[in-house]
């Protein structure tokens, strides 16, 4: 047991030593415990130190895309910090569960992964939640050695636990249920299987976002049940003592500010594997109303600091406020040396200067060469090249004025729009070159043969 726990002859004996308050209130801070507040907590960090047997504190990853984003940051910090004060860490990948797909706040039957899609992206996970927690402590599971493994019988014994009307109280169930939307029995099953995962790593506390409210308090209702029966978690030897706590961590929005930052909303979403010019440029585009929210949720800022950060905000810079935009840029730095390195953030900022505040053509970007004088399908050759998902999003795009043509020997000059999708962009004679730059941050330069 790690040395930051405290002896048991710290601990008084019946009122909660005012360490562990302290360590309880830093851990809830943001977020919403359940059930009972922060004593409940306080009181299991006091009797892990007496007993010297560190909490088991899990959180679940479903790897149903192959990155994980800044939203996700937010929890796996608050796991990093039971980490820090010796608790175990219990990372559950859940390549079982990503099969049938989480349905909170879905309102249709989500299409299944396949096996490979699943174990593809799993092994992304790891590399991504080191740059957050230590791995190396954390215990890593995945949900199928368990729930891979269940007989019929012991489906049965599980499902004898939860009743239909528990499941269908679930706000997203009752939704599709009364619009008549069809709710496929495998989605039912979710929150039991996710709640299953709880018992069988004996977790003392769950992580989650606060769409897993429901999962997380079904984790609690089976280990309730698991204690009545006296049953033995399958991958930990003791039956637990006490019903799982769940602290909820809120959501981050995407870069729209509205919706939940999400693997289903890649094109608001902000990828912890994303490049540092990319990562920085998606978080210069966050409304300026969401500066205070994401520092919040991603920065290690106290509330005094917080509050002197609103009030900059709001003044004028001859009375010492700043400017959201140069407020946006700290917060891009710090991410961006957080999860690459300060000299990318360095980086970054620069390139990113060049491209939005001097109007240059960035000096490295992908090229390629074309025959002279040949005439160009825009559409089919951005999708070729990566710039656009698909030909339907090119020509939204150009019909929103957002795809120009620009030429390197003028690089200050923001070219010209593209605004016909049906209609070929004329070819250049021999060695000449044109850049085709696609919304914001995205550019190919094409070199005419």
């Amino acid at each position: 047991m790690s040395s930051n726990l405290l002896p048991s002859d710290a601990i008084a004996t019946s009122a909660v030593h005012p360490v562990f308050m302290e360590q309880a209130k830093a851990l809830v801070c943001g977020g919403e415990l359940l059930p009972g507040g922060i004593e409940p907590l306080a009181r299991r960090l006091q009797k892990a130190a007496d007993t010297q047997t560190p909490l088991r504190v899990k959180l679940g990853l479903d790897p149903t895309r192959p990155d994980l984003h800044l939203g996700h940051s937010v929890v796996l910090k608050k796991l990093r910090m039971f980490q820090d004060l010796g608790h175990q860490a219990v990372l559950i990948i859940g390549d079982a569960t990503a099969l049938i797909g989480d349905p909170s706040g879905k309102n249709q039957t989500r299409p299944p992964l396949s096996p490979q899609e699943v174990d593809e992206n799993a092994q992304t996970y790891l590399a991504q939640a080191g740059k957050i927690i230590l791995v190396n402590r954390a215990e890593i599971l995945r949900n199928s050695q368990w729930l891979g493994t269940l007989s019929l019988s012991d489906w049965l014994q599980l499902a004898s636990m939860v009743t239909v009307a528990q499941l269908l109280v679930r706000d997203d169930f009752a939704k599709r249920y009364k619009a008549n939307q069809p709710i496929a029995l495998h989605e039912l099953l979710y929150p039991m299987m996710q709640g299953y995962d709880s018992v069988a790593v004996g977790a003392d506390i769950e992580l989650g976002g606060t769409d897993q409210r429901f999962n997380n308090l079904m984790g609690r209702e089976l280990h309730q049940s698991w204690m009545q029966r006296q049953l033995p978690p399958p991958f930990h030897p003791e039956v637990p003592k006490m019903a799982q706590l769940v602290l909820l961590l809120p959501l981050l929005e995407g870069t729209d500010g509205v919706i939940k930052m999400s693997k289903s909303y890649p094109q608001h979403c902000i990828n912890l594997t994303d490049e540092p010019a990319d990562m920085f440029g998606k978080l210069m585009s966050i409304p300026d109303n969401m500066i205070l929210r994401y520092e919040e949720l991603l920065m290690p800022l106290n509330e005094a600091q917080l509050a002197q950060h609103a009030d900059m905000l709001k003044k004028p810079a001859d009375q010492g406020g700043m400017n959201p935009r140069d407020m946006k840029a700290h917060l891009a730095k710090w991410l961006v040396a957080t999860y690459h390195s300060p000299e990318c953030a360095e980086a970054a900022e620069v390139a990113f200067n060049q491209l939005f505040r001097n109007k240059q053509l960035p000096d490295d970007m992908p090229e390629i060469s074309l025959p002279a004088n040949t005439s160009i399908d825009i559409p089919s050759l951005l999708v070729e090249h990566a710039l656009s998902a698909s030909k339907g999003e090119v020509r939204r795009l150009m019909v929103g004025g957002g795809l120009r043509v620009r030429y390197p020997e003028r690089p200050a000059d923001e070219g010209q729009k593209l605004l016909e999708p049906e209609q070929p962009l004329a070819g250049q004679p021999p060695g000449a070159a044109i850049v085709i730059q696609a919304g914001k941050r995205k550019f190919l330069k094409l070199n005419f043969q």
